[in-house]
């Protein structure tokens, strides 16, 4: 991945998979500014970046010492940005500490303030240990992810150098920064999140560390009075479910869709020739892409995702289907940069966890992500009705 060099304007997030990226950028859209997620294989880094820049690193999938090196290198570039914003699983997934670490080397901050918690989300931060829904991450179904299984919940033991902060104790974060600390702040709510960005004088200080929580309340402080508005897309006229998460929530919501009489769809295999002929010869309005259910090796995982990847490529080619909805990261970049896709232009964040817009490249389809854990069991019904039909940003199917 090449850099190129001075990055001095605008506001920068660098995630470590497609999702994460989007789950970043998507509350300062909401707040009014304009903003795209780069994908690293493909797109160039522009030379004066306007708005907010999400890049996606793809590190989540490299080995720890592969994943340090990419997020120090992108971490110098954007270093100058006014706010530089490194995105975590808010499950603790990938590589937490040599990433963060990574990108303080980088970027050269003053000091580091890390808030993982997404209290939307049920996972909150609490005397630096992280839960989802009342439950230590490393004793949650994340423990069991066969790609990237969660073995600590303890900031503490993550970063043994970190200063922890109480959510009634932000008043101290100034002089904390100011004695170039490490901060691992605890958060339950929204207000947390809030009091914490407010008590911090100089944004750009500061590495930001945090997932769609801790982004929301920066975008809240960093709202701008006159957003700019982006064109919505036409309704889809037949979309495309691709689902590559074998996450429980994400199975659930794909039964629930499957219960509609216009939706029809097919299992991938390592060969993608008989998904495509199957998928070419169904006639239902909504059509559905999935992996088999069963968790996968990192290695069948890869597989099937290039299966997937090529059937979408095929599909798109004869305009069988108009508008994409993907669930998973990695199934999302593997997916689309087939298609030439370079990035995605947000246009709003439906849903906690679904970033909405367009593909950047020769194909400029409508699309929207979905990260595999988020969602109650009929969020991919709302999402196939949102997709197909022109609603504004905000208004709710």
């Amino acid at each position: 991945m090449t850099f190129r060099n001075d990055v001095r304007q605008g506001i920068a997030i660098l995630a470590d998979d497609l999702t994460s990226a989007g789950d970043g950028a998507a509350p300062f859209r909401q707040a009014g500014h304009d903003a795209r997620i780069l994908l690293t294989t493909t797109a160039g880094v522009p030379r004066h970046a306007v708005g907010v820049s999400a890049v996606d690193l793809g590190s989540r999938v490299l080995d720890e010492e592969a994943a340090a090196s990419r997020t120090w290198r992108a971490a110098r570039l954007f270093a100058g940005s006014e706010l530089l914003f490194k995105t975590v699983d808010s499950t603790l997934r990938g590589h937490v500490a040599a990433e963060v670490r990574a990108a303080w080397a980088g970027s050269q901050k003053r000091a580091v303030v890390i808030a993982p918690a997404f209290p939307a989300e049920g996972r909150v931060t609490v005397k630096g240990v992280q839960y989802v829904r009342g439950v230590p991450v490393h004793e949650s179904d994340y423990a069991r992810d066969p790609v990237h299984p969660v073995r600590c919940s303890d900031l503490a033991m993550l970063f043994p150098e970190a200063v922890l902060s109480k959510p009634d104790r932000a008043a101290e974060l100034p002089e904390l920064i100011g004695n170039g600390d490490l901060i691992v702040c605890s958060a339950a709510e929204d207000g947390d999140l809030d009091r914490l960005v407010a008590a911090v004088p100089r944004l750009d200080e500061v590495l930001w560390v945090g997932s769609p929580g801790l982004a929301a309340a920066l975008a809240r402080r960093c709202a701008r009075a006159k957003g700019s508005t982006a064109a919505l897309p036409a309704p889809a006229r037949r979309p495309l479910i691709v689902v590559g998460s074998t996450n429980p929530a994400t199975r659930r919501q794909l039964v629930k869709l499957h219960t509609r009489v216009d939706v029809q769809g097919v299992t991938v295999g390592v060969d993608p020739a008989p998904a495509v002929e199957t998928l070419r010869g169904l006639t239902a309005p909504i059509l559905t892409l999935r992996t088999p259910d069963e968790r996968h090796t990192p290695e069948t995982a890869q597989v099937l995702a290039r299966s997937q990847a090529a059937v979408v490529q095929a599909l798109t080619a004869d305009h069988a289907v108009d508008a994409l909805v993907i669930t998973g990261g990695e199934t999302a970049t593997t997916v689309l940069q087939p298609l030439g896709a370079t990035g995605i232009d947000l246009l709003d964040e439906p849903e906690p966890g679904v970033v909405r817009g367009s593909l950047i490249g020769r194909l400029r389809l409508p699309v929207l992500i979905k990260a595999g854990g988020f969602g109650d069991d009929a969020m991919l019904v709302r999402l196939c009705h949102l997709i197909r039909h022109r609603l504004d940003p905000g208004e709710h199917a």
